[in-house]
């Protein structure tokens, strides 16, 4: 069924509804980032396959809005379908909620389906459309009747992540989680994250691909905790150490029957995250204490267990980088490569490890202009063969059981251009200047952002994506509440947390280029004017030498990239055969 088929018959299914317009989000009930492929409603309603997105549907036209991230794959992928792109952040293109507004008339109804939006967005939306006259209708769940062959909700086998990997028992995580309750007098605290609720019952699952998440949702009370999860993913040896470990196992679906029995009592919750199906159940008797979710808070500092297992972890996925750039080198003179074959290559070596699981996000390869693409998916139709020339990005990660990584390098294929070694040579300025940050406790990841932007900003270049995120463990590669970004984060960096240095610059139509490694934040000294931090470099794979315009590299540049070529080679090269040594030596010679 072509797209513009989809909208009308979704069009006639609003007329029933008694809505003019109708919100597709990027979104499940739990507010994920990666979704289970039945909850990808936008996708399947327009056509678009990025993570980032929201469609709007009205009796007459549609607009799907995302970030730059997606303009270009945006562009391609709607094209034909009569929805038109609007590029948020912009100059001149108007915020959705704006366009709504201006769209539809007074007295006319908006529709959404409430499990798909958090609490906090309803309030916001409802506010500005109650200004504008405009009537919003929260139980439209639209395309449950129309999607035909949906995927059903997965129904995979959970594991439990055992005390050696994850470092804390259970019950310590719930001591610490209630010991936040008592602070502000809460009785209960309802979780409907995901990759929450795995880091606090030390599960993990295959629900969402790439994700090891299980379908949940969670509530700690001052005595007990509650799992609301399908009781046919869990084998009766978790059960059993679940249950063991004082957590009671419930079904998936009572958590709105659980939610509405609540008594006279105070419940802590985090509406920017809890549904607003979930949150509308909470009886009028309950209390609300609002505010930040304490497990995420708690989550994004690693113990000390976690980051010596996520040392080993490092090194393997280094190890798989090392023997794919390898091959990659050898394989242009004896095959044909496509941009296809390298995430698939990436993928083999990585299983050579007995730790391995899955990726941690679908591989971006992008080859000359698909580069240029942030977030661009090969296909059988779209893939790029590999030449001795240009730039290839490959973006990729890993999921394991000691940790989730995430790397970017830009590889030379031969012959760069001039304008390619000085475009990458100020990324990898950036790049090396983050890496180098010395900042006092208190600081967050906003203020660090423009020391990665500042040597493409001095050439008048930018990239439109933010420069780090936090990194989960054996969970969401994409993990809050830490992010190094322009965009205002009152989140303090603090010591145990893990981030990505990500800076990049894309040049339509030519080649795109980003520098990735994941950084642990560590104390460096501590003096009469407090903590002072500075980041540990986990990643280990050799940058591009051959892009590298010594010229625009000072001193202190040149002797950062030596010493983290001397402790790749020391790091990788007893995992190597004599050719793959060879070369590593040669990738990271002195400049």
């Amino acid at each position: 069924m072509r797209v513009s088929e989809k909208l009308e018959i979704l069009r006639t299914e609003m007329k029933k509804y008694g809505v003019d317009a109708y919100i597709a989000p990027t979104s499940d009930p739990h507010q994920s980032e990666y979704l289970p492929e039945h909850w990808k409603i936008r996708e399947w309603l327009s056509g678009f396959t990025g993570s980032a997105g929201n469609l709007v549907v009205t009796s007459k036209s549609a607009g799907l809005w995302t970030d730059g991230r997606y303009f270009i794959q945006a562009e391609r992928e709607l094209e034909g379908s009569g929805i038109e792109l609007f590029r948020s952040g912009e100059p001149r293109v108007p915020a959705m909620f704006d366009w709504i507004a201006e769209t539809l008339e007074n007295g006319s109804t908006l529709g959404i389906d409430g499990r798909l939006f958090s609490a906090k967005q309803v309030a916001g939306i409802s506010r500005k459309m109650n200004g504008r006259g405009i009537k919003l209708k929260l139980d439209c769940e639209l395309v449950d009747g129309l999607w035909t062959g949906r995927p059903e909700l997965p129904s995979r086998k959970a594991f439990i992540h055992s005390l050696e990997y994850s470092g804390e028992s259970r019950e310590s995580k719930l001591e610490r989680v209630r010991g936040e309750m008592a602070k502000v007098g809460a009785d209960t605290y309802i979780i409907s994250s995901l990759d929450d609720i795995a880091w606090l019952y030390n599960i993990r699952g295959r629900d969402i691909e790439c994700n090891p998440v299980v379908l949940s949702y969670a509530s700690v009370e001052r005595e007990n905790a509650l799992l609301f999860v399908d009781s046919s993913k869990l084998e009766e040896d978790a059960r059993l150490e679940l249950e063991d470990s004082g957590v009671e196992i419930r079904d998936y679906q009572d958590i709105e029957h659980y939610v509405s029995s609540l008594g006279d009592s105070k419940v802590y919750l985090d509406s920017s995250k809890l549904n607003s199906r979930i949150y509308n159940f909470i009886p009028e008797c309950v209390r609300k204490l609002e505010g930040d979710d304490i497990v995420e808070r708690l989550k994004a500092v690693k113990n000390p267990v976690q980051l010596k297992n996520y040392k080993d972890c490092q090194e393997r996925d280094g190890v798989a980088m090392v023997k794919f750039l390898c091959w990659l080198e050898g394989a242009l003179y004896e095959e044909r490569v496509t941009e296809i074959n390298v995430a698939e290559k990436i993928e083999e070596y990585r299983r050579m490890s007995g730790f391995y699981i899955e990726p941690s996000f679908e591989t971006i390869a992008g080859y000359k202009d698909h580069g240029a693409i942030v977030h661009y998916k090969a296909t059988e139709d779209s893939a790029y063969e590999l030449k001795r020339e240009g730039l290839l990005l490959v973006d990729t990660g890993g999921q394991y059981l000691d940790g989730t990584t995430d790397i970017t390098r830009t590889i030379s294929l031969g012959n760069p251009t001039a304008d390619e070694k000085r475009d990458y040579t100020l990324v990898l300025k950036g790049h090396i200047a983050l890496s180098e940050a010395v900042f006092p406790h208190g600081t967050t990841g906003s203020k660090l952002d423009s020391i990665a932007r500042l040597p493409l900003w001095k050439d008048g270049k930018d990239y439109r994506h933010g420069t780090g995120h936090g990194v989960g463990y054996l969970l969401s590669v994409h993990e809050g509440p830490q992010r190094i970004s322009p965009l205002h984060n009152e989140v303090v960096l603090e010591e145990g947390m893990l981030i990505t240095n990500e800076p990049g610059y894309y040049k339509e139509g030519h080649y795109g280029i980003r520098i990735e490694n994941i950084l642990a934040v560590k104390l460096e000294r501590e003096t009469e004017y407090g903590k002072y931090f500075r980041f540990k470099v986990m990643t280990h794979c050799p940058l591009e030498l051959d892009l590298v315009e010594t010229s625009l590299l000072d001193g202190k540049e040149r002797s950062w990239i030596n010493h983290y070529h001397r402790e790749v080679y020391r790091k990788i090269s007893p995992y190597l055969e004599d050719g793959e040594r060879f070369w590593l030596r040669r990738k990271t010679r002195e400049i």
